[in-house]
Order: C-alpha cells, then structure tokens, then sequence
C-alpha cells in the first residue's frame, strides 16, 4: 500500500539585494561597451521589475549554484527536522556548477550531514519538478519516510559581457537581423538566481502541509526539434551539434555554451502543447478546472499569461484570473526554481486554508516538456 506524501516545510535563498531592470546592465556589463538594443523592448514585453544574481556590482561571484541550494535547505531545518535526518536529497537545475560530479552530490559535499539517497535532475525549468516527482516517488512507494527536493539556478555568470567579446562582430548583425536580438541577446534579460527547497515527509507536520495528490509529466521531444539550448549550437536541419565536436576556438566564436533559444517555434508551440498536456492530465484524474483553488504557472514572461488564459478558455480549460497566483515580477524567471518560489510564496501568505487546492504548471522550451503537480492543504 502506498504512502500518502505531504509537502510540511517550503524555504528558498535568493543572493544579495534585488536588481533593477536599470541596474542589470551595470552588473551583466555592456556588450562591446554598447548599450543593448533588446534589452528595454524584452523588460517591457515580460514585465520582469526585480531579479537576483549571485553577483557584486563588479561581476565578482558570490554563491555557485551548490551553495544556493545548500542554503535554501539549511533553512528548512529547526529542533525538529535536523540535515541528518534527510533520506533522499533530489536537486534539479538547468545550470550546474559542473559537468560532473552531479549537482546534488556537490549540494551534498557542502551539507556534511550523512550518506543520503541522491538524484539530480537536469534538463531545463522541468528539472526542478523532476526532482520534486523523485522525492514524491520514494516517498509514496515506501522506500522513505522524508525526502528534500529542490530547485535552483546560478545563470547570471553565463550572461555577463565578457562571455559575449569573442564573437562581437556577430552581435554587431543584430541591427541588421533584429531576430538574431533573441537568439543571442533576450536571454540576458530573461533569467536571475535563486534556489527553493521542499521537505516532503510521509505524514503531516506542522502549522501547514499540503498532500501531494498527483504528479504527471509529459514530453513532445518526439515531435518536435529543439528550442532552447546550451553546450552546442543548432543546425539547419534542426539536428543539434555538441560542444565536443567544436574546436577550442569556435567554443568562443560561435557562443557554443551560452543559452540560445528557436523564438520561431517556442511561439508556436510552447502554449499549443502545454494546453494539450494540462488537459491530459486533468482529464486522466478527472479534475475540473472549478475545482482548482490557485493555478501556479510557470511562465517565463508576463507576455505569455493572457495567451495561456485564452489558449485554456478555447480548450474548456478556463481557469479564472484571480486564482492566478504569480510572483515573476518580483523574483524573476528563475527556471527550475520558479515553481519553488512560487509555491513558497503562498506557503508563507497565511493564505491557504483547509480544503485548498493548489495546481502546478511547469513548461520547458528546451524540447517541450511539461510538469504538473496537484496539491491539497490538509
């Protein structure tokens, strides 16, 4: 028989003091020493006002992606829940520190508490709810009575301008090809830092826990080509080339490890297909949309959101407006973090009572794949 699954503790670290859309520039730094062309037309269109970096004011480190997520968790322990106590510890990040050792195993390295059961999930802004369904899993099947699961991002050092100075000349077409403005410049003004941990325990605890009802995840990557990439580049055909087949210059010269993204079929598909999966699985647990008291959408810019709301109200999925619960103004996209933060900062509201259901929506443009979780307040 399997275990009931209950989120009891929701905590996150986000670096220094928030950033100003007028402030980023000072700290990503200029181009060239150009101011960047997209770069107020982009914060318009996503609505981004405050974000983190892991960064001073003179582009000099202050946490790796390890340390915000060690940070995030630390935080969720107290005289009843100690770091010796976890049994599986599940990190997910688009950005780790390393190519290996895994992200979690450095996540682990900085805890020193004990062998724990370890997972890292990678991927993009899904890897965080990936990490989430690992812990979820162990937990429900038995094999654990607590699982610590989390989400982070350390991005800002892949968008400062000194990474960019190799292939100035090709940033200079932008004022001739202003779509080259999103493939290689949007990303800039996009992302920020952050980390969010969960405890998840097989009974309830505390002031306020919330069962985990259902997880589903859905991939397209079967359909369709790749869209958002790092650590290789795109071909015509849409086949992706590797890192490892570059020369040492054309690392540099081509961007191969900076975030790129196909903004042609990200708006084609990214809304299509996320309808289509939120449908699925609503329909596979027979779920109504009424039924749903805070809808938490992952959506990477404000553009997107009277999009999604149409796309879901032509497809008898309408979920009203003021059950919305967003907080990407404030924190920024912080890809596989931002459902954490999201769902942390309704945790922390004093707004979830008894009865509550909470939905998560987690898209992924690197080759479109889709998270949900449903969850209820005890």
């Amino acid at each position: 028989m399997s275990a009931r699954v209950y989120i009891n503790k929701i905590e996150k670290f986000l670096p220094n003091d928030p950033v100003s859309n007028d402030e980023m520039e000072q700290i990503l730094g200029k181009i060239n020493n150009k101011t960047s062309k997209s770069r107020r037309l982009i914060l318009r269109n996503n609505g981004i006002q405050t974000r983190y970096y892991a960064l001073d004011q003179h582009q000099k480190v202050t946490h790796n992606n390890a340390e915000l997520t060690a940070l995030a968790i630390k935080k969720l322990t107290d005289i009843d829940f100690s770091l010796n106590d976890i049994e599986v510890l599940s990190c997910g990040t688009s950005t780790p520190d390393l190519l290996l050792p895994s992200h979690a195993a450095m996540v682990h390295g900085l805890l020193k508490n004990k062998s724990v059961d370890l997972n890292s999930a990678s991927g993009v802004c899904c890897s965080g709810m990936n990490a989430l369904k690992y812990g979820y899993l162990s937990v429900k099947s038995g094999d654990a009575n607590n699982a610590v699961c989390t989400g982070s991002e350390r991005v800002s050092t892949w968008m400062t301008a000194n990474k960019f100075e190799a292939e100035i000349a090709n940033l200079e077409a932008l004022e001739q090809q202003p779509i080259l403005a999103f493939k290689k410049d949007f990303l800039r003004w996009m992302l920020s830092d952050g980390a969010g941990a969960i405890l998840l325990e097989n009974q309830p605890k505390g002031t306020l826990s919330l069962e985990i009802k259902w997880m589903e995840n859905y991939s397209f990557a079967h359909e369709l080509e790749t869209c958002m990439y790092a650590g290789g580049d795109k071909l015509a055909d849409g086949t992706m080339k590797p890192w490892s087949e570059y020369t040492v210059d054309q690392w540099q010269s081509e961007s191969v490890f900076s975030l790129k993204q196909d903004v042609k079929i990200l708006d084609e598909f990214i809304l299509k297909k996320g309808v289509e999966s939120m449908g699925d699985a609503m329909q596979k647990h027979q779920l109504k949309p009424e039924e749903i008291t805070y809808f938490l959408p992952h959506i990477s810019s404000l553009f997107f959101k009277d999009k999604l709301y149409d796309e879901f109200k032509n497809a008898g999925l309408e979920i009203a407006k003021e059950k919305w619960f967003l907080n990407l103004p404030k924190v920024g996209n912080v890809g596989a973090a931002s459902i954490y933060l999201m769902l942390e900062e309704l945790y922390h509201s004093k707004k979830l009572k008894s009865g509550d259901t909470v939905m998560l929506s987690v898209p992924e443009s690197g080759r479109f794949s889709y998270a949900y979780a449903f969850l209820k307040v005890v």
